[in-house]
């Protein structure tokens, strides 16, 4: 009997090892890796209080010590990157050029970025300045004509390749002014995907695609290309707190302005991923949290900053609403659209949405947050056009309502009523100009932005009647035959914003019904 007992231990015993070494050898090739994301930073490196909240959210060095514990554990080796529109936005970027941003980046370790688009609001002569002084490649398969760009770039991780290939949005020359894009080529995406993956799928162990397309483009991407493990993804803004896994692919985006961060986890066996974790870490201000090296640069460039915006322009009764300029009339739509018409004597006036891209407390507005909500070069400028342009200009407005799109019109001089309903293209129910319907044929003065004028968020029609070369000669405004009559490119639109509440003192805008949605059953 003990001989058998002892024997049935002994089998046991043998068991337990084979199978503890059968574990051990299976999970042997077993390697994980961190991908850390952020996208449409937009230069805001300061907390700050969002439009409708009263907590403050992001900050440069809140998000570095995030960034630092995570990338503390030596067993997780770790890449950190950017989905792009990273160097413009507040004035913490743009008062540099982005020059601050490269900065903090650099000192932050970032492994690589997509270009976005509004990475070209500065020009191309500015941009390969940044990318010279980047510690990091700046990464878009799919641009040609900027050979500063890189494709994709290789990287490994504790023997794990991980491939990363960036794609810029096909739109980037109307999503920023269209004479920062010439003489480059915007590639489709996904041929272009389509066109480097076997080669990045024979040398990676990882595909990741860095993408700055739109997280909607991004779900069509995954869905038509195989082959890709992640697409980390910015342009529109999303916050993406559960991932969708499109076959195989996760499509991922991290919100906006440094308010979260990015964390994907990757279990590597054999040269292909086998598991996945991932989620968002909403970033803002804790007590004795923040990176001092990074509190230290980004004070640095504040403090230059602030000596030249700190000064008060003015007081608004009322707050004024930036955060909805792309899908409904604002207040602070309808003052800005109401300086350019005033600006250029012009009946009606039409500005993008996209123009305005933070909104103003009520109470002292400052210089600085002027700057901050109207970021862009743009000036004020003027033509001719009929009235069926015109309603076609506004149809191209209205037409993608429903996807919070930048060139959502708001105006000055004019009503509408639409169905967000209706097909686009025929959206518009009633226009009046003056209290007086449109009239198809006549030729009204209507004033906008250059890059409007030129053609920018699509708007066509106005392209159509103004000549590029116009924009850039102050003696085309009034040329016999020409459509152009108002052209001042010497003077920023916010800062004839600034001056209006400089000459006003305390302004009071509100809605006014001038763009009103209608629903047919």
């Amino acid at each position: 009997m003990k001989k058998l007992r002892l024997t049935a231990v002994l089998v046991f015993a043998l068991l337990s090892f084979s199978f503890t070494g059968f574990v051990s050898q299976a999970n042997a090739g077993e390697k994980r890796i961190r991908i850390l994301y952020v996208n449409d930073f937009h230069g805001f490196s300061q907390p700050y209080r969002p439009y409708g909240m009263d907590d403050q959210w992001g900050g440069a060095a809140f998000l570095d010590t995030k960034i630092r514990a995570l990338r503390a554990d030596p067993s997780i080796p770790t890449l950190l990157l950017a989905a792009g529109d990273m160097i413009q936005g507040n004035n913490w970027a743009n008062l540099f050029q982005g020059r601050s941003v490269i900065e903090l980046m650099n000192l932050m370790a970032f492994d690589a970025m997509v270009m976005g688009n509004h990475e070209l609001d500065f020009g191309q002569d500015v941009l390969k300045q940044r990318i010279r002084e980047a510690a990091f490649p700046v990464l878009a398969a799919n641009v040609l004509g900027l050979p500063e760009l890189k494709p994709y770039m290789i990287k490994e991780l504790d023997g794990i390749k991980v491939a990363v290939i960036g794609l810029v949005t096909e739109h980037t020359p109307t999503c920023t002014h269209p004479a920062n894009a010439v003489g480059l080529t915007f590639l489709s995406p996904i041929k272009v995907l389509k066109t480097y993956l076997p080669e990045l799928r024979r040398t990676a162990d990882v595909v990741i695609v860095l993408s700055h397309l739109g997280h909607d483009v991004d779900r069509f991407l995954a869905g038509q290309v195989s082959g890709v493990d992640a697409i980390i993804g910015g342009h529109s803004h999303t916050r993406v707190a559960k991932p969708p896994c499109i076959g195989n692919t996760l499509v991922l985006q991290a919100w906006e302005h440094g308010r979260a961060l990015g964390v994907l986890d990757l279990t590597v066996e054999e040269g292909r991923v086998t598991d996945s974790s991932s989620r968002l870490i909403d970033v803002k201000p804790e007590d004795g949290a923040a990176g001092e090296s990074v509190a230290e640069l980004v004070q640095r460039y504040q403090q230059r900053m602030d000596a030249v915006l700190d000064s008060v322009v003015g007081r608004t009764r009322v707050s004024l609403n930036g955060a909805e300029v792309r899908f409904r009339e604002t207040n602070f739509g309808n003052l800005v659209a109401d300086v350019v018409r005033r600006t250029a004597g012009a009946e009606v006036a039409l500005i993008n949405g996209g123009t305005i891209r933070a909104s103003i407390r009520k109470g002292p507005v400052r210089l600085k947050e002027l700057y901050s909500a109207l970021p862009f070069n743009n000036y004020v400028v003027a033509f001719r056009l009929r009235g069926d342009q015109l309603r076609a200009a506004l149809e191209h407005g209205l037409a993608r309502v429903e996807f919070r799109d930048g060139a959502f019109p708001q105006i000055s001089g004019m009503t509408l009523t639409y169905d967000p309903s209706a097909p686009a293209g025929r959206r518009i129910k009633t226009l009046f100009v003056g209290g007086q319907a449109l009239e198809a044929g006549r030729e009204y003065t209507v004033a906008t932005n250059d890059f409007l004028a030129a053609g920018g968020d699509g708007y066509k029609a106005f392209a159509e009647v103004i000549h590029a070369e116009d924009l850039v000669e102050p003696s085309a405004a009034g040329r016999p035959g020409a459509k152009l009559v108002f052209n001042d490119a010497g003077r920023w639109l916010r800062d004839l914003v600034a001056d209006t509440l400089r000459t006003q003192g305390e302004i009071h805008p509100v809605r006014e019904n001038r763009i009103v949605e209608i629903f047919h059953p």
